[in-house]
């Protein structure tokens, strides 16, 4: 049984991160999906709301990228709304706060030029709507040669 984050070999920004963000304690998703993520498998994951869902695969997620590398995205989470994946946005921002981990939140209603720009600037992972990324990737703007890690969040609500 896991006791503290630090049970899970994480870096210090990240253990830091988690501090700040008032967790002490893992919750039974966070204890179930963190080590396995980790060690590189893939996982499905079912909790209620409020659980810690979010951090149960962003914290392993941002320990496998490490620290910014590259132009081009290594890691992808899709959400199935803008709202959610703003939130997915405010948790990585948090959780990253303390690496050099560059971040791009992309979801329709709003211009995708600047979206598809920011993405070709550089960035380590990429939180998008099915959509927008389908525009993007199809425009040219979203390279997927080098991702490596993929995030289905509320899958059932993408199907």
């Amino acid at each position: 049984m896991t006791r503290s984050f630090e049970d899970f070999k994480l870096n210090r920004q990240l253990l830091n991160a988690v501090e700040d963000a008032g967790y002490t304690i893992p919750t039974p998703i966070q204890e179930k999906a963190i080590g396995p993520v980790l060690s590189g498998q893939d996982i499905f994951g079912i909790a209620e709301t409020g659980t810690g869902k979010t951090a149960a695969y962003v914290l392993p997620l941002l320990m496998q990228l490490k620290y910014a590398q590259g132009d081009a995205p290594r890691g992808l989470i899709l959400a199935p709304t803008r709202e959610l994946a703003m939130q997915i946005a405010e948790n990585v921002t948090a959780f990253a706060k303390y690496t050099d981990l560059r971040t791009v939140v992309i979801y329709g209603g709003v211009g995708g030029k600047a979206q598809g720009d920011a993405i070709m600037k550089g960035c380590d992972l990429v939180i998008a709507t099915p959509g927008r990324f389908l525009d993007l990737y199809l425009a040219g703007k979203f390279n997927t040669s080098f991702l490596r890690h993929l995030v289905l969040d509320e899958a059932d609500k993408m199907m």
